[in-house]
């Protein structure tokens, strides 16, 4: 790839994003991160991505692609290069020991252990600039390292009138081809799937990443069940089982979970957002009318407008004849 000026700065940013995208899911509990380093002329050295926990960080992997070549180059890095020893060393002495010239981040790290590594490289004679910029990416590890359990992005195919199932409980299919496979695109990039328990028992889901062809996606989400029946041992299948929505965020943040997906049902949803535990959401929304049937909550949430639940919108997709509208809630 070729970057000119001015505009290589702008492809350099849009080419790091992108190699954090492609490994989004595969890097919990570090975040997917992604790094382009280029000469000075903007020609396009090396690219790398955080690899899977224990692994080289997105950094480091550029680096070794480049070897000598990485001397006098800046580095586009999607988050503050690290400034501590963990499973790796610190990203920000190896940029200095590599002899980057210049490092551009779009995000502050904000994780007190490992952030300062702006400050590391100019004390080291490096050129750092952060330019803020939205990536999305990392957006639910900045949001779990913020709360410090996963962040929830809820997600529900309902009708344009709000319901998940018709009156008889048919649900199948709500939302059409295109709409089911992005949402089985996004399930690989989850680190968790969450259902409550009647959910289980009834569809017993498989709860799996599936490309249209029917085979798995590589990465596949933990599946996890949540409800009293659950924590009794009534699932069957290999389900992670929890009594609480708590207690199944706080197990899931012990062992590495940072992005995870509650899929159903209207009960559970229910006990998450009244709990104000929702971080995200993706609504699928059909072009289509019942009048009565399966809400996508089982109860409110709040008795007057001044105490509903208020989400930003994000991002509005239309995928066939279905749109999603994501939205994320509001401080």
């Amino acid at each position: 790839m070729k970057l000119v000026h001015p505009e290589w700065l702008i492809e350099g940013i849009v080419a790091a994003i992108q190699a954090g995208e492609s490994v989004r899911g595969n890097t919990s509990p570090n975040p997917p991160v992604g790094c382009l380093l280029i000469d000075a002329s903007g020609n396009a050295i090396a690219s790398g991505a955080t690899q899977p926990a224990g692994g080289a960080h997105a950094e480091a992997v550029a680096l070794r692609e480049a070897g000598e070549r990485a001397r006098g180059a800046t580095a586009i890095v999607t988050l503050e290069p690290c400034n501590h020893t963990g499973r790796t060393g610190p990203c920000a002495q190896a940029l200095v020991d590599a002899g980057v010239a210049e490092v551009v981040y779009l995000v502050a790290d904000p994780n007190p252990v490992a952030a300062g590594g702006a400050q590391y490289l100019r004390e080291h004679g490096v050129k750092v600039t952060h330019m803020p910029n939205p990536v999305g990416a990392l957006e639910p590890w900045l949001t779990a390292t913020r709360l410090g359990r996963p962040a929830v992005t809820w997600k529900y195919a309902a009708t344009a009138d709000g319901f998940t199932a018709a009156a008889d409980g048919t649900s199948q299919w709500i939302t059409g081809d295109e709409a089911r496979e992005f949402a089985h695109e996004d399930r690989a990039t989850r680190d968790a799937i969450i259902v409550g328990s009647g959910t289980a028992l009834a569809d017993q889901p498989k709860l799996t990443a599936r490309k249209p062809d029917g085979t798995l996606y590589e990465h596949q989400p933990r599946c996890v069940v949540i409800g009293s029946r659950a924590a009794a041992g009534e699932i069957p299948g290999d389900y992670e089982c929890y009594a609480t929505p708590q207690e199944a965020l706080q197990a899931l943040w012990d062992t590495g979970a940072r992005d995870v997906l509650l899929e159903g049902g209207a009960g559970l949803a229910h006990s998450f957002l009244a709990a104000d535990l929702v971080d995200m959401v993706q609504a699928y929304i059909a072009p289509m009318f019942l009048g009565t049937g399966r809400g996508v909550l089982a109860g409110p949430v709040a008795e007057t407008l001044a105490d509903a639940r208020r989400f930003a919108p994000v991002r509005t997709m239309l995928l066939g004849k279905d749109v999603i509208f994501e939205m994320k809630r509001q401080a």
